[in-house]
């Protein structure tokens, strides 16, 4: 047994776990302990920036906060002494389980160490994977923040694995919770708007290519090289660091979620939620569009003026970033990425319907002729973005076993539509898809994009 773990801890120093290093027994103890109604289930918390906190505050009861992990030792402290904005959120949480929680920097310790039958994972984006990964080998459900993946090839890997191993694996889409936008997208999917011949979204704007950060000096009790995991090293820079944490001007900077090393950006973080409803109102939880082209604008400075509070504005160097992006499905219907951050509106034979954050409203009026309990949007209404409900569906699969409201395949099928758009930009042209294989048609420049190198240390397990 002692050769076992110590086998376990050279595979985690460097980067790798296979599912097999666990006992049958360790894993015996996790699913049954997942099924005992009366048990609390015990779950780690991978990333306790300001989302970890929420998802946290926002945990039922059911289920105890027993593991942290951050690579900043300053966030842990934060999460279980709060103070400041965040000290109500985590009110319960301190009271309750924060006095008894271990922590951890390097999450691949955590999940060697620690008795878990779940995390949440709220890391950086470029981490998504690795974490996923190595928590579903360990036998261990998984609530895995959107943006699913940084590449297409990611998100493959994390649904065959999902399949292999029987896990339940929720993304953190809580839309796909929400009682009015559910009601809307299966309306939709029953024909209230007839056949759907378009459909419109923001244009939301891609990443920054490349940080170019001057070095500065790196404040204690952060480890770096865990931080950029998977991606090149530099070094440490604020502007890189913290995201929503200070502004630039006008701007709330948004750190690592700028760049393409760390993040599709805004096209990645808030086009997750709008492509998601998408996919779900049109039935495609499983396929694609089978074109995208990114065309170019007769100027990019108005949509960067709508997008003035949450990027840079478009200069000549990275201005496709901005570009407007065109799909189609294999039965003509239209997905645009044209206009502001505002609605997503579908058109169809009888009308329009527009979409957003637990809200709907269709032209004419009087289209929906029962509407859902107009009440049912208090369950969404609270400090920050509430999830308790898309957690509370979590837990409840994974003590049913049952397919949760946001499953991987369709996590994953909508962020690829994500990194579609971002790829067609990038090319500057238009690209023919193939859901079902993954892979562009006959190009093997735009291939090349569908994963990038990883450093070592930090490989995915095959």
């Amino acid at each position: 047994m002692k050769e076992k773990r110590l086998n376990r801890r050279a595979a985690l120093r460097h980067g790798v776990w296979s599912f097999a290093a666990l006992s049958g027994g360790a894993l015996a103890r996790r699913q049954s302990k997942a099924t005992e109604p009366n048990d609390r289930l015990r779950v780690g918390v991978i990333g306790t920036g300001v989302r970890g906190k929420y998802l946290i505050g926002n945990l039922p009861e059911s289920a105890a906060v027993t593991a942290v992990c951050d690579c900043a030792e300053s966030r842990m402290s934060a999460t279980l002494a709060p103070s400041g904005p965040l000290a109500d959120v985590l009110e319960r949480f301190r009271k309750t389980d924060a006095g008894r929680c271990a922590t951890y920097q390097d999450y691949r310790r955590m999940l060697d160490r620690e008795k878990l039958d779940a995390v949440i994972i709220a890391t950086p984006d470029h981490h998504h994977a690795l974490a996923g990964l190595l928590a579903l080998d360990a036998g261990l459900d998984v609530y895995l923040e959107k943006p699913l993946t940084v590449t297409v090839a990611e998100g493959r890997l994390l649904a065959e694995r999902v399949k292999k191993t029987g896990r339940v694996l929720q993304v953190g889409s809580q839309q796909r919770t929400m009682e009015i936008n559910r009601f809307a997208c299966q309306w939709i999917r029953d024909g209230g708007l007839g056949k759907i011949s378009k459909v419109e979204l923001p244009n939301y704007p891609g990443p920054l290519r490349d940080p170019g950060l001057p070095a500065e000096p790196l404040p204690p009790g952060i480890d770096w090289d865990l931080f950029l995991g998977p991606t090149p090293r530099r070094a440490y820079n604020r502007k890189l660091w913290d995201k929503d944490a200070f502004k630039v001007g006008d701007l709330l900077w948004r750190g690592w979620d700028l760049y393409r090393a760390y993040s599709g950006h805004i096209m990645t973080n808030w086009g997750a939620h709008s492509v998601d409803m998408v996919q779900l109102a049109l039935g495609r939880d499983h396929t694609g569009p089978v074109t995208v082209a990114a065309y170019e604008p007769p100027s990019t400075a108005a949509i960067g003026r709508l997008w003035s509070h949450k990027t840079p504005p478009p200069v000549e160097s990275d201005n496709r970033r901005f570009w407007p992006v065109r799909m189609h499905y294999a039965d003509g219907v239209e997905l645009h990425f044209v206009h502001g951050p505002d609605f997503i509106q579908f058109h169809g034979e009888r009308g329009v319907l527009k979409m957003r954050r637990n809200y709907f409203e269709t032209d004419p009026p009087d289209l929906v002729k029962e509407r859902p309990d107009p009440s049912l949007t208090g369950r969404w209404s609270g400090s920050g973005h509430v999830a308790r409900p898309h957690l509370e569906n979590w837990l409840d699969c994974i003590r049913t076993r049952q397919i949760p409201h946001a499953p991987v395949e369709a996590g994953h099928r909508t962020i690829t539509i994500c990194h579609l758009a971002n790829i067609a930009r990038e090319l500057g042209r238009s690209l023919t898809w193939d859901p079902a294989r993954e892979r562009f048609v006959d190009d093997p420049k735009a291939d090349a994009l569908l994963d990038r190198p990883r450093r070592s240390g930090f490989e995915l397990p095959a």
